[in-house]
């Protein structure tokens, strides 16, 4: 049976890898090459803060979302808080292991503006197939953002300190949105495959008529269809299109729409019906936005 663990708090996590307790009752910064891992195979871990790992070892293979990863490769994940990290079968450790986590509580940034910031960062939500694979350069720089919040941990906690590991944390994650941009640019070949693809499923996906079974297809369908999550197809598409997964799904309806609006005597609620829109001011208002005229507008001039 599998043991279900869920750390509320940065102490829970100190407890489950036998440390006392941390500098900071919501952030905390671990070596791993200098913990012992107390986590059972067939174990899962949820957690109330968010997590930010590199190692260069693995104890276990680290299961989240719908693949493991091998730390091995020297990779980094970044994991959000409440998402479900499964550990299985053990592997040997390397002698020269290293690593470090960050962790952090929501409640240490809820009165900040990385707060609203932080919900920007799509990588949290990333598979771990698309984990961040640093340079040596890279490895340095995040190095030093953790030196200087684990010396911040240190100092006697006053007035400032929170702003300065907030602030500090803040440039981490920044750092990662820029080498995960590097990322998805080196992949370029690849990632054009999987635009081509992305296009291939939406043009048969409306040729086949499946918004009148499926309604509109989502986001999480075309990622389910390529094998990524949502959020990081998102962010390629982004990158090599400058439209994001949602955005190229409506640039097909609105094609679509338009062929039915010029070669269908289907009146304005019944074409909205049939490209899945329960209530035709949605359509209106969508159709409107991408092509500053309303459907009968659109109609009447063409």
């Amino acid at each position: 049976m599998n043991e279900l663990i869920h750390l509320q708090t940065i102490n829970d996590l100190h407890k489950l890898f036998n440390l006392g307790n941390g500098y900071h009752p919501l952030v905390t910064v671990l070596d791993f090459s200098k913990v012992t891992e107390q986590v059972g195979q067939n174990s899962k871990i949820t957690t109330d803060f968010y997590s930010i790992m590199f190692k260069n070892y693995c104890k276990n293979h680290i299961k989240y979302g719908r693949k493991a990863i091998d730390f091995q490769d020297g990779n980094l994940i970044c994991i959000a808080p409440n998402q479900t990290i499964e550990i299985d079968n053990e592997i040997e450790e390397r002698e020269d292991k290293m690593g470090w986590g960050l962790f952090f509580h929501t409640d240490l940034i809820r009165s900040t503006s990385l707060n609203e910031k932080i919900k920007d960062f799509g990588f949290f939500h990333y598979e771990v197939s698309e984990a961040l694979h640093l340079s040596d350069k890279e490895k340095n720089i995040f190095f030093e953002l953790i030196q200087k919040i684990q010396n911040e941990l240190q100092e006697n906690i006053d007035i400032h300190s929170q702003q300065i590991i907030v602030s500090t944390v803040e440039l981490l994650l920044s750092y990662c949105q820029r080498f995960y941009g590097r990322q998805l640019i080196t992949r370029s070949q690849t990632n054009k495959s999987i635009i081509s693809q992305i296009e291939n499923i939406l043009t048969q996906y409306f040729a086949d008529n499946k918004i009148n079974e499926q309604g509109l297809p989502t986001v999480k369908y075309l990622a389910d269809k390529v094998h990524l999550s949502p959020s990081y197809l998102s962010d390629l598409l982004k990158k090599e299109t400058g439209k994001n997964a949602q955005e190229h799904i409506h640039f097909y309806l609105i094609e679509e729409a338009k062929n039915l609006l010029l070669n269908s005597e289907n009146n304005i609620n019944e074409i909205a019906h049939n490209l899945g829109f329960e209530y035709p001011q949605y359509f209106n208002k969508l159709f409107k936005k991408k092509t500053g005229k309303t459907p009968l507008e659109y109609r009447n001039l063409n």
